[in-house]
């Protein structure tokens, strides 16, 4: 007997959770929000007052960015360059270039770097109202904290203050430099930290474009000292690039001075010897006249060697200076960076309504749970 596909089991019931999804009940929150709507507002109350006072006690901050675009002519560029040009038309030969030990992927160890950053602190700024014109590190005395950067600094200027009580002071004036090693005071030391979070310098490995970033509080001071940091980095590499081939050249130039002294002594024995014998034709005298003249010759032939060499030496040095393209100069920024005091006080309001809604609705809750079950434990 075939079976009646249509058939329903009358005691079969349908439960409406296999066939309904996960229902919100929308309304219901509305109604536990609506009931707590007093103490949110206090919450959003309290919230706009920290807000405030935490966008009010913060400083502003501007950002310069420089994008530099090294060209470096020296290094590895083989037999190219001026120094090839001058040994091709003196006769000379060009060595092979070292390598380059320093190329653009170390800019940001080198700004960051502590002899680097100390050089920066005698640089002279002025701030855009005009109203500072000092040097960059008693500029950084003037640079102001938030209230919390306050709060956090209070145990460590106590401290300070307890130990500068037993200590000398002199001793901790000016950093110093012995046989090589720096030896900075707290107060430079400290400076130095914060400096290498606010100058930066980035590079892309792909295209060898380095970003320097410098973020003061002063709009002018910070262009300044991005100008600066550009100056000061374009210096040292060029320093490095070029000090060998400078070492190179001042040897050859002392060499050159000692081969032309020996050619004009010899140049003098000569002429002095043949006008002394001119009209001898005595085998021995000729000998000697050939000997001296022998010399002569010798002795010019290094002499022009040496100044070939120094000639390409001096091209080489020239060679060796790196060029930098300033893709983006340093402008000084008419806006503030970083969080706009706006976002810092919405941020705050609705943080606080959040985490009190979130409390009252479901950590009270569960906090009473918690509570409640210890209780029964015990």
């Amino acid at each position: 007997m075939e079976e009646n596909k249509h058939y329903t089991n009358p005691d079969h019931q349908p439960n409406p959770a296999d066939d309904d999804e996960l229902q919100i009940d929308w309304m219901g929150i509305l109604r536990q929000v609506l009931a707590i709507r007093k103490t949110l507002y206090k919450a959003a109350g309290i919230g706009l007052v920290i807000g405030i006072l935490i966008a009010l006690g913060t400083p502003k901050q501007y950002t310069v960015s420089v994008t530099l675009s090294p060209e470096v002519s020296g290094g590895n560029s083989g037999s190219s360059g001026l120094a090839s040009m001058a040994a091709s038309f003196l006769g000379a030969s060009v060595g092979s270039s070292s390598p380059d030990a320093l190329n653009a992927t170390l800019a940001p160890d080198i700004v960051a770097s502590t002899p680097f950053l100390l050089e920066l602190f005698n640089a002279r700024v002025a701030s855009q109202d005009k109203q500072i014109d000092t040097t960059f590190t008693a500029y950084l005395d003037e640079q102001k904290s938030s209230w919390m950067g306050y709060i956090m600094k209070a145990p460590g200027m106590a401290i300070k203050g307890i130990k500068s009580l037993f200590t000398d002071k002199e001793k901790e004036d000016t950093a110093t430099i012995q046989e090589g090693a720096i030896e900075l005071n707290e107060e430079d030391a400290a400076k130095l930290e914060k400096l290498r979070k606010q100058i930066t310098a980035e590079v892309d490995k792909k295209t060898s474009i380095t970003t320097l970033t410098v973020t003061l509080q002063d709009p002018k001071v910070a262009a300044t000292m991005a100008d600066s940091v550009v100056s000061k980095l374009q210096q040292y590499i060029t320093t490095y690039r070029t000090s060998k081939a400078k070492e190179d050249c001042q040897y050859l130039e002392m060499l050159y001075k000692e081969r032309q002294q020996e050619y004009y002594a010899a140049q003098q024995r000569y002429a002095r010897y043949v006008d002394a014998n001119s009209n001898m034709v005595f085998q021995s005298t000729m000998a000697e006249r050939e000997r001296l003249q022998n010399d002569m010759s010798l002795a010019y032939q290094v002499y022009s060697q040496v100044a070939q060499q120094l000639q390409v030496a001096r091209a080489k040095v020239q060679e060796e200076k790196p060029v930098f393209a300033v893709v983006e100069p340093a402008v000084v920024p008419l806006q503030p960076s970083g969080t706009s005091r706006k976002v810092i006080v919405v941020g705050f309001v609705f943080l606080a309504v959040a985490l009190t809604g979130a409390w009252m609705l479901l950590g009270k809750k569960y906090w009473q749970q918690f509570k409640e079950g210890l209780s029964q434990k015990d």
